[in-house]
C-alpha cells in the first residue's frame, strides 16, 4: 500500500492566465506581414483557429563575441494550451544528464549499460537495443534516438529514470514555472504513470554496479480549469465522440520555457544560475551534436535517409527537397501530435555569420476532430512554419550589426555514414 499523497504546489495555467497578459511585438507582426505566402497569411489573420504562438530572439555580439539576446513575441500567452508533445523529450534529456552527473558513482554515465524491469502493471522491461552499437540500451543511446528523430520510447526510459516527482520538482526549482509533465507515451492511467520501473546499470561484462529501486510519486498536481479544444474527438474505442478532447491532464510547457531551456545548454551563461542544468563540458558537446546532427550522418542508430531525410526534424527548413544547406546547423527540438506542430530552435550559420533563435508553435486541424489523425500539417503546418523560418533567416542576413562576428560550429565533429554498411536501415519507429 503506498503512502497517502501528499499536497505538493504546482502552479496552474489558470493562476498564470490571470498574472500574466499576451505578449505581442507590432515589430514581428509587421515583418511577417510582408511575406507573399497566402498560407502564412491564412494563419496569421486566425489567432483562433491556428493558435500561432512565435518567439523570435536576435542575438548580437560585442567586439570580444560575447552575446545580447533580445525577444520578440507574437500571441505568447500563457493560457493559450498548446500540446507539448515531444518537446518534453528536451528537458528530460537535460535531466537525465544532470542526474546521471550528480549521483557521482564509478562506472555510471550516459554509456552505462542499463536494464528496466517491470515492476508494475502494464510496464514494460527492456534489456537489448538492437539500434544501438553494443546491442544495449544506454541513457546516451535513448537521447540520440530522442533528438536524432524523436523516437518516443528514449522518452518514457527518461521518464522511468528520472521519476515522476523529480522531473517536475527539479524544472520548477529551476524556475520553468509552467511546466507539468505527467505522462509517459504509454497510454496509461494517471495512477500508472506515478510508478517508475526499477532500472539496474551494469558494466561491460554484465555485472550489476548500481540499482535504481521501482519509484512511486506521492505528490498531487493542480491542473487548470478544462482545457478543451475541438468539436468531436476519437476515444480510446476508436468512436466518434461528438464532444471537445479534454487535454487537461496532459503534459505542458509554455513556449518561453522551452526557449530558456534550450538557450540554458547553448548559451548557459546567457542565463541565470538556477536556470542552468548542472551538466558537464562533455556531456553538453553531446547534446548539442545530437540536437544538430542529421540522421544521415549516423550509424547508432541507422535510419533510412529516404525515409528520416536531414529536415526531418527542422521544421523551419522543412521543404520538398528534404535537403539542409551546407553552413547551417540547427540545434533544436521539435514535437507533433493532435495537430500541434512545434519547434524550438538555435539557427546557425557560419558562411554569413549570423545565428538566431526560433521558437513557434501552430494548430492545424480544420475538421475539428481530434485524435483522429488527420491533420493539415503538409498542408498548412509545415508550409507555415517553413515559411516564417525563411522571413526570420532573410531578415537576419540583411539586419546591420554594429558588430559583425565570426562564428564557429560548437560542435568540431559530427559523424559520418559507414560505407557499405549491410546493416538493414530502419524504417519504421513509434514517434
Amino acid at each position: 500500500m503506498h503512502k497517502p499523497i501528499k499536497v505538493y504546489l504546482i502552479i496552474s495555467i489558470m493562476i498564470n492566465a490571470v498574472t500574466a497578459q499576451p505578449k505581442n511585438d507590432a515589430w514581428i507582426s509587421t515583418l511577417l506581414k510582408k511575406t507573399t505566402d497566402p498560407i502564412t497569411q491564412k494563419v496569421l489573420a486566425d489567432p483562433k483557429e491556428y493558435r500561432y504562438q512565435i518567439i523570435y530572439t536576435q542575438i548580437d555580439r560585442d567586439q570580444t563575441g560575447k552575446p545580447t539576446f533580445k525577444n520578440h513575441y507574437l500571441n505568447i500567452d500563457p493560457a493559450l494550451y498548446f500540446n507539448p508533445a515531444s518537446m518534453v523529450k528536451m528537458p528530460l534529456a537535460f535531466l537525465a544528464l544532470e542526474k546521471l552527473n550528480e549521483m557521482k558513482l564509478p562506472g555510471v554515465d550516459k554509456n552505462t549499460r542499463m536494464l528496466f524491469d517491470s515492476s508494475f502493471e502494464r510496464q514494460v522491461a527492456l534489456t537489448n537495443d538492437s539500434s544501438s552499437e553494443s546491442g544495449f540500451p544506454s541513457m546516451a543511446h535513448f537521447i540520440k534516438r530522442a533528438f536524432l528523430i524523436s523516437e518516443n520510447d528514449p522518452y518514457n526510459r527518461m521518464y522511468q529514470f528520472l521519476g515522476q516527482r523529480e522531473i517536475n520538482s527539479r524544472l520548477k526549482t529551476k524556475g520553468y514555472s509552467s511546466v507539468r509533465i505527467t505522462r509517459q507515451f504509454m497510454g496509461y492511467t494517471d495512477e500508472q504513470n506515478r510508478h517508475t520501473n526499477g532500472i539496474k546499470f551494469l558494466d561491460k561484462k554484465g555485472q550489476i554496479i548500481h540499482q535504481q529501486a521501482p519509484g512511486y510519486n506521492t505528490d498531487s498536481f493542480s491542473f487548470p480549469s478544462p482545457v478543451l479544444i475541438g468539436k468531436a474527438h476519437i476515444n480510446r474505442n476508436d468512436s466518434l465522440v461528438q464532444t471537445p478532447f479534454d487535454f487537461t491532464r496532459h503534459n505542458n510547457i509554455s513556449l518561453e520555457d522551452m526557449q530558456q531551456m534550450l538557450q540554458a545548454i547553448v548559451f548557459p551563461e546567457s542565463v541565470d544560475q538556477k536556470k542552468r542544468f548542472n551538466i558537464s563540458a562533455l556531456d553538453r558537446s553531446f547534446l548539442l551534436q545530437y540536437l544538430s546532427q542529421y540522421p544521415s550522418e549516423t550509424n547508432y542508430p541507422k535510419y533510412d535517409e529516404k525515409i528520416f531525410h536531414d529536415s526531418y526534424v527542422k521544421f523551419f527548413f522543412y521543404d520538398a527537397t528534404h535537403r539542409m544547406p551546407d553552413h547551417i546547423r540547427v540545434f533544436n527540438k521539435v514535437g507533433w501530435a493532435y495537430g500541434f506542430l512545434t519547434d524550438v530552435s538555435y539557427v546557425l550559420d557560419t558562411q554569413n555569420n549570423i545565428d538566431f533563435m526560433l521558437s513557434a508553435t501552430v494548430y492545424v486541424n480544420s475538421d475539428g476532430v481530434v485524435n483522429d489523425s488527420k491533420y493539415d500539417e503538409e498542408s498548412i503546418g509545415f508550409p507555415f512554419l517553413r515559411s516564417i523560418g525563411r522571413s526570420f533567416y532573410e531578415y537576419d542576413l540583411s539586419r546591420e550589426r554594429k558588430t559583425k562576428p565570426q562564428l564557429n560550429n560548437p560542435v568540431k565533429q559530427y559523424e559520418s555514414r559507414i560505407k557499405g554498411d549491410p546493416r538493414p536501415s530502419i524504417k519504421s519507429v513509434d514517434n
